[in-house]
């Protein structure tokens, strides 16, 4: 069965088994491994990618699901060579230490502030349920608010 999908605004068709995860076709198939496996249970984020827009663990979502759709991965986050307002608050504020989660964090970041440019400390607990093992989770905040600051737009 071929399944096709845009990822990060380019038509693929792929002839996989359905039930494989979308984030071992974005790695294996695709060679886009910025989006990480972490805990293979949809728990840790890190392989967090933009399915139409929304946020999804893309460890535990069969390709099935993502046919027919707008996946972005961390790869195609920011639009041409300029990094991501997310991407840049991070590098700004020394989020990482590891940087394993990372890119998942900045992909499920990226979303709340598409739908909530300026969230309260209590709403991005609630939207941001990424796992860092660094502990990093005051710099991930700092960056949020930092880009909430800016002057609203998100590119």
């Amino acid at each position: 069965m071929a399944i096709s999908l845009a990822v990060n605004g380019r038509a693929v068709t792929l002839e996989v088994d359905p039930e494989t995860p979308l984030l071992w076709v974005l790695r294996e198939n695709l060679g886009l491994t910025g989006s990480k496996f972490g805990c293979g249970i949809g728990s840790c984020g890190a392989c967090t990618v933009h399915l139409d827009g929304q946020p999804v663990r893309s460890c535990v979502l069969p390709l099935r699901a993502a046919n027919g759709a707008k996946v972005t991965t961390i790869e195609g986050l920011s639009a041409g060579d300029g990094l991501h307002a997310v991407q840049a608050a991070w590098v700004a504020h020394q989020v990482p230490q590891c940087g394993y989660c990372q890119s998942g964090m900045i992909m499920a970041v990226a979303a709340l502030l598409a739908v909530n440019p300026n969230p309260t400390d209590a709403q991005i607990d609630a939207y941001i349920t990424n796992i860092c093992r660094c502990g990093t989770y005051q710099r991930v905040r700092a960056a949020i608010h930092a880009v909430a600051t800016q002057d609203g737009s998100m590119p």
